[in-house]
């Protein structure tokens, strides 16, 4: 009997954090043919250079980046010629959107949040592609999506609203959490910098979701209150797109405000080192990673009052939630814990998430392969 093959579609997947998930995916698997030689691995990527791993075998698709009409084309008529060639087991499709493919089993991870994005009138005025591009999205999740055997999610309320938004039921999704080597993460020496300073740190890419007005509008509010002696770190410097250009435009004058620009991963980790306290106050995530990279250093945080929030930072302590729309709230917040006040701070009640539930990559393979697999 010939081999189980198991097809990851991600030729979308380039840069940033959608790269890691398929580095980190690609080396579990790795790990898990090694170990379990029933099965091949075949990977369909834009560039093997990038997330070349021993174990696996590459089908190199180098479409022209965003370019959407590539991808339409790979998703809905390209795959589904290649699977009936491929005669796929596992089609596991890293991209979001469900191809058009035949597999005994088919499974697609969901990572980007773009489907519940509901913008406010800045949004759409300094990023209107980003709020048309929420829209389509939302369109090109639906397509197909019933046809998976199983849809895999980060957190627990993207389920529930999955198994609203589109016709699954909810043990169809899996709510697999990311997961990140903490040695990636560990504790980086550096020189304070913030001049005895209360630091307070925003590391992310200007989206308009990101919400880094509130910020700068809370330290407004601190100004106009005489408040001093902190320093807010914030990761643009006006040159990445407009909303950071209007962002940097407003508040430039504010010299409590450090717009540093965008960072590589060890000055963030040097940062989060020197920091006193992360603030998070994006309206969007399906997870929000830097509270989990924060919480390897014990510090407070003040996050959005959001359910993606509440879920990454469950049983975590020193934390406080706010209003993301309320700036003055975060300048209330800010300004309690730089006088060593914590009433509106404490310890995350913990999550019991139902099956099914995963913690790792290779628990995600068996369950995905269950029926395969000897219990």
């Amino acid at each position: 009997m010939g081999k189980y093959r198991i097809v990851v579609s991600a030729v979308n997947l380039v840069e940033g954090g959608t790269l890691t998930i398929l580095q980190n995916c690609l080396s579990a698997f790795s790990d898990f043919v090694n170990r379990n030689q029933e099965y091949e691995v075949i990977a369909i990527v834009n560039d093997k250079k990038r997330c070349f791993y021993p174990n696996i075998h590459y089908i190199e698709l180098k479409w022209p980046k965003k370019k959407w009409i590539y991808r339409i084309y790979c998703e809905y008529f390209y795959f589904n010629r290649l699977s009936k060639r491929l005669k796929a087991y596992l089609w596991f499709s890293l991209h979001d959107i469900t191809p058009n493919v035949t597999a005994e089993i088919r499974a697609v991870y969901c990572h980007n949040p773009t489907p519940f994005y509901n913008p406010a009138i800045v949004d759409i005025r300094y990023n209107y592609k980003e709020w048309l591009f929420a829209l389509f999205y939302r369109y090109l999740y639906r397509i197909n999506i019933a046809k998976n055997t199983y849809v895999i999610v980060q957190q627990n309320w993207i389920r529930n609203e999955f198994s609203n938004m589109f016709p699954l039921r909810k043990k169809q999704i899996i709510v697999a959490p990311p997961v990140y080597k903490e040695k990636e993460v560990l504790t980086i020496n550096v020189s304070s910098a913030n001049d005895r300073k209360y630091l307070f740190f925003f590391p992310s890419f200007p989206r308009t979701f990101k919400n880094f007005e509130v910020i700068c509008q809370a330290c407004s509010i601190l100004d106009k209150e005489g408040v001093d002696g902190y320093r807010v770190i914030l990761t643009i410097d006006g040159n990445e797109n407009r909303y950071s250009a209007y962002v940097y435009e407003k508040y430039k004058l504010n010299e409590n405000i450090d717009f540093c620009g965008l960072l590589s991963r060890d000055k963030v980790f040097a940062l989060y080192e020197s920091a006193n306290c992360l603030i998070f106050p994006s309206k969007l995530e399906t997870w929000g990673l830097p509270i989990s990279e924060f919480a390897l250093y014990g510090k407070p945080m003040i996050v959005a009052d959001l359910p993606y929030a509440h879920e990454t930072a469950a049983g975590l302590s020193d934390i406080s939630f706010f209003n993301p729309n309320d700036s003055a709230e975060l300048a209330l917040r800010m300004k309690e814990i730089m006088e060593g006040d914590f009433s509106n701070f404490g310890k995350v009640p913990s999550i019991n998430i139902l099956s099914p539930f995963v913690t790792s990559w290779e628990m995600l393979f068996n369950y995905l392969l269950k029926d395969l697999r000897i219990e």
